[in-house]
């Protein structure tokens, strides 16, 4: 896919890997709507993108949403969808493990009801996490939600062909999702990447690169694309 010219609606788009993912089809010349539960509250978003409020799990409000940026060639969800539990999974609320899920839903949700707006070339993309197939202590939930998504696109790739979808899975990225700062944020991320073959955190960009690869390249769908620094490396 040729991303200029092309029409871009990204879920989650005004921070971390999702504003990242925006400002990057902006450079390659796309129409780009970024949406966010909060989009008053966006900064460095480029100029010219369209900024407009969605909830990924409201399914009436996201339809008529979806329907009016419609026609698009890109789909994107970044979207958390809510809090994350974590913790031992034995000694966890268990409304706090379901609420985990609302990545899931979200994502379902945006597939079921953006996919019918994307012509046959077009292409979606869903944010995962390498705890879907290799967790760390305290993210029995994170992982299992993780996943579910990949489970889901998989599944899912048959159905939707010829259109395409694809999942990046990130690592352990730099983002604002960790409330640290200073001398505490960097000791946070030494130790969390200790083990890593790369030793140190992603960046939203160059999670955003794998997100553009997923969507220029049309010889792959169904899939996982990981950008984790070799964690998941034995």
């Amino acid at each position: 896919m040729d991303i200029k010219g092309k029409k871009a609606v990204v879920f989650g788009g005004t921070s971390g890997i999702g504003l990242a993912a925006v400002r990057q089809l902006a450079e390659k010349g796309a129409d780009v709507i970024a949406i966010s539960r909060n989009p008053d509250r966006a900064t460095d978003v480029p100029a010219g993108v369209t900024l407009r409020a969605g909830d990924v799990r409201d399914e009436a409000a996201l339809q008529g949403l979806l329907s009016d940026c419609a026609p698009y060639d890109i789909l994107v969800s970044a979207a958390t969808g809510g809090d994350r539990a974590v913790g031992p999974f034995l000694q966890m609320d268990m409304a706090g493990f379901r609420g985990s899920f609302d990545k899931m839903w979200g994502y379902a949700n945006v597939v079921r009801y953006g996919a019918q707006h994307l012509p046959e070339t077009g292409t979606i993309v869903l944010v995962s996490g390498a705890p879907a197939r290799k967790i760390k202590p305290g993210q029995i939930a994170i992982g299992s939600v993780g996943g579910a998504v990949e489970a889901f696109a998989r599944s899912v790739a048959r159905e939707l062909a010829p259109r395409r979808i694809n999942v990046v899975s990130p690592g352990q990225i730099d983002t604002p999702m960790v409330a640290l700062s200073g001398d505490e944020r960097a000791a946070f991320y030494e130790k969390a990447t200790a083990a890593h073959i790369i030793p140190r955190a992603g960046s939203a960009d160059e999670v955003a690169k794998g997100i553009l690869f997923a969507i220029e390249n049309d010889f792959v769908t169904g899939t996982t694309i990981d950008v984790d620094g070799g964690w998941l490396a034995p």
